[in-house]
């Protein structure tokens, strides 16, 4: 009986917590319904709210938005804006912070969290998995290895807290693993190790 009701929950809690994430990202994201017109929500040309519209509102503005910004006019407006907030006292260091951060994630030509790397923290001998986030900046390049890096080691089960390290090149081990897989591997505390590459099973077999 032990058996079957542990198997049940292995069934039903992956789904549950899934769909549970799922409704609150559908939640939040139907906000964006908030910067439409009263008349245009769907509560009053269809007679009943429809979920999920604030995810393809979402998607749409996002869009337009990249659309418009790509241009030769929407290009200028921006640069325009950006400097306008960057004059501003308090909102300067928010917004310049932020921005940053976001350009590094997300700038395809970017290299935060591109690579997994496997460190020693926080002592030699012991491993951990670390995210390569780019080069040292600032006065810190003018004390550290010329081909040092740093990298970003995330904390076990929540990986959005953790430290920033500044390591040379020839203490950091490239691993042969996605993104994704290393932050499941992290999320899970171990119990869902990434599936071994074709090479490696290769490897493993003549071995």
């Amino acid at each position: 009986m032990k058996k079957y009701l542990i198997t049940g929950l292995l069934v039903w809690i992956p789904l549950v917590i899934t769909l549970w994430v799922l409704k609150l990202f559908v939640d939040a994201a139907d906000g964006v319904l908030l910067l439409l017109p009263q008349e245009l929500r769907t509560e009053n040309w269809l007679g009943y709210h429809v979920p999920g519209m604030g995810v393809v509102m979402t998607l749409v503005i996002l869009f337009l938005t990249g659309v418009f910004a790509t241009n030769f006019l929407g290009a200028r407006l921006v640069h325009l804006w950006h400097a306008a907030l960057h004059r501003i006292p308090v909102v300067s260091s928010i917004y310049s912070s932020v921005k940053q951060i976001s350009d590094t994630l997300f700038s395809p030509r970017g290299q935060a969290f591109r690579k997994a790397l496997l460190v020693q923290w926080p002592r030699e001998g012991m491993w951990t998995i670390a995210f390569l986030t780019g080069a040292p900046g600032g006065d810190v390049a003018n004390h550290v290895p010329a081909d040092a890096l740093t990298v970003y080691v995330p904390t076990t089960p929540n990986p959005t807290s953790g430290y920033l390290m500044v390591v040379a090149r020839k203490d950091v081990v490239e691993l042969d693993m996605t993104v994704d897989e290393a932050l499941k591997y992290i999320i899970s505390m171990g119990v869902v190790p990434p599936a071994p590459r074709p090479a490696a099973r290769r490897a493993a077999a003549g071995r």
